[in-house]
């Protein structure tokens, strides 16, 4: 597979092979931030498997259908916070833009993630005005 030496869609700066690229081939993210960040680049990307995979299993949805129209088109990344509660727990604030059919919206959220057996999992979230 040819390396992907672009820049992370997820605003860190840094290479995708060397940023979200190797949580979305399996690594585990260190952190929840982290983990977060590779989560918006697979909505951005498509990676519905990653997804489920990262998502807590209490609170897991069956599916997502990422394709169903309209779908958006990601715009960026800011994150806000991220509180390491304790050794498995964290919170992370972001806000990631988009646009549906050309209107620009937002979505500001602070999410709840849990760490099982060494793994991060996103396990919910409170949107935010």
């Amino acid at each position: 597979m040819k390396p992907r030496t672009e820049t992370c869609l997820c605003g860190s700066g840094r290479a995708y092979d060397a940023c979200c690229g190797r949580w979305h081939r399996g690594e585990a993210a260190p952190d929840a931030e982290k983990l977060m960040r590779s989560r918006y680049v697979a909505y951005v990307m498509g990676l519905e498997a990653y997804l489920l995979a990262t998502w807590h299993p209490a609170t897991r949805p069956a599916a997502l259908d990422l394709d169903a129209p309209p779908r958006p088109q990601w715009l960026g990344l800011t994150i806000k916070a991220h509180v390491p509660l304790d050794a498995t727990h964290a919170t992370v604030e972001f806000i990631a833009r988009y646009r549906i059919d050309g209107r620009a919206y937002r979505l500001h959220e602070r999410s709840r993630f849990e760490r099982i057996d060494g793994r991060w999992f996103y396990v919910d979230g409170d949107m935010r005005s």
